[in-house]
């Protein structure tokens, strides 16, 4: 009975000291300027969530501009851990937990990226859409909450998330303590020829022939093929305005190895001419599929291909391979895969990409993280002994399999006796 009693009163103790923690935290988002929070549902081993609305400029030289509001998750788990920085290059729409944050016991800040879903203005003037303005906002947030957490601060992003990872650092260098891209891209132009490199050296000889093979027998049979994917289509309400169905047959065939390669594919699952139309068809949709070149990919991605139009920088199709096999598309200039919001004119500036690849062979404190099958690989930050950062391409890793806890235990090792270095905190290899 007495021991009832007593396992009753510490429950009491705890669920006190819990609500009375989350009390604080909220209390001091309160009192966080231009800051609306709710709570939601608490990811396992932290204290409380909340999602966030903070008012930035469209503008951050010109406020005058007008403003919106930026979404923003936040993962709290106490005031004394880290803080990670989630840099998203796209929309967030729910809560996610990393595990650079569960790594490190870190609280969590999860940012939807400026222009995307609810974190856009009524209107977007596209110029606004720049490096300059992302890394702002980014910056902005981390002032904001540097009120509240006052320990070491990294950041964080996968693939344009982690491309806005690098640029937020080059920014903002004393935003951060370290910053941790992983598979991202660094392209110089808006047709970067590394990709086409990269596609014409990786894996086999018989391996890279079997995908040409593939993609010609596609274009080939392409009309006999294609009315089975207009009843896909339809069944599916895709739509194809911005590109006609004809374009969009052509591109999802010259982007097949770009897919390929980029999630890690087998070579053996290519079918063989003789698999038939079925088999061919579903492989096609299965690796890239039609809706990426749909009108609602068009619509979701705009300010995806805006940034790689004009800043970011991208890549093409090449097609030396196909001469008299593609009927819709031009030979030359190659294919571009930019497909800016509304067919809009708009001219590439690589010059802050430039300066930005060459700043990462001086960067100090940065953890970069590829896989060497990925095709971003090709584009990614190069190694560099002119600095004190760590430099991963993971054999047989892809772009989404390029993660810490997919490292050999060599290889974790260091990175976590590098972060414990840097951030002057004990760390616990979780994935041992």
């Amino acid at each position: 009975m007495i021991q009832s009693k007593l396992f009753f009163l510490g429950f009491l103790l705890l669920m006190q000291i819990s609500v009375f923690g989350q009390a604080d935290i909220e209390k001091a988002l309160f009192e966080l300027p231009n800051v609306i929070f709710k709570k939601i549902d608490t990811p396992k081993g932290f204290e409380s969530a909340y999602e966030l609305k903070i008012k930035q400029p469209i503008d951050h030289l010109d406020e005058s501009k007008g403003y919106f509001y930026q979404r923003v998750y936040l993962s709290h788990v106490n005031y004394n851990a880290p803080t990670v920085i989630i840099t998203n290059g796209y929309g967030k729409a729910s809560n996610t937990v990393t595990e650079v944050a569960r790594l490190l016991g870190a609280n969590q800040i999860n940012v939807e990226h400026r222009f995307f879903l609810e974190s856009s203005p009524e209107e977007k003037d596209y110029q606004y859409l720049t490096f300059e303005q992302v890394s702002a906002d980014l910056h902005h947030i981390n002032k904001l909450f540097r009120a509240i957490y006052k320990g070491k601060w990294l950041a964080s992003g996968i693939s344009k998330g982690g491309t806005t990872c690098i640029f937020y650092r080059y920014f903002y260098p004393d935003d951060v303590d370290v910053s941790i891209p992983y598979v991202a891209p660094i392209n110089l132009s808006v047709e970067d020829e590394r990709l086409y490199r990269f596609l014409d050296t990786i894996g086999s000889d018989d391996c890279r022939e079997d995908i040409l093979n593939f993609q010609k027998l596609m274009l080939i049979k392409a009309e006999e093929y294609k009315p089975y994917l207009k009843w896909f289509a339809k069944g599916r309400s895709l739509e194809f305005n911005y590109l006609s169905f004809d374009e969009a047959y052509e591109y999802a065939v010259l982007e097949y190895p770009f897919s390929f390669w980029q999630y890690g594919n087998d070579c053996s699952a290519i079918p063989e001419d003789s698999a038939g139309r079925d088999a061919h068809l579903q492989y096609l949709m299965d690796l890239v599929g039609l809706e990426f070149f749909s009108d609602v990919s068009m619509e979701s991605y705009a300010s995806h291909y805006y940034q790689s139009g004009t800043q970011m920088g991208y890549y093409g199709y090449e097609t030396d391979d196909f001469k008299g096999l593609l009927n819709h598309l031009s030979y030359k200039p190659n294919p571009s895969a930019v497909f800016l919001p509304n067919k809009m004119e708009a001219d590439f500036d690589g010059g802050l990409t430039k300066k930005v690849y060459n700043w990462t062979h001086t960067a100090d404190h940065m953890i970069y993280i590829n896989g060497a099958l990925d095709t971003w690989s090709a584009t990614a930050a190069p190694k560099s002994d002119q600095n004190n950062s760590l430099y991963y391409f993971l054999d047989g890793k892809h772009h989404a399999t390029a993660r810490i806890r997919e490292m050999n235990s060599e290889q974790r090792n260091k990175l976590i006796q590098t972060l414990e270095a840097w951030l002057e905190m004990s760390i616990e290899d979780i994935y041992r």
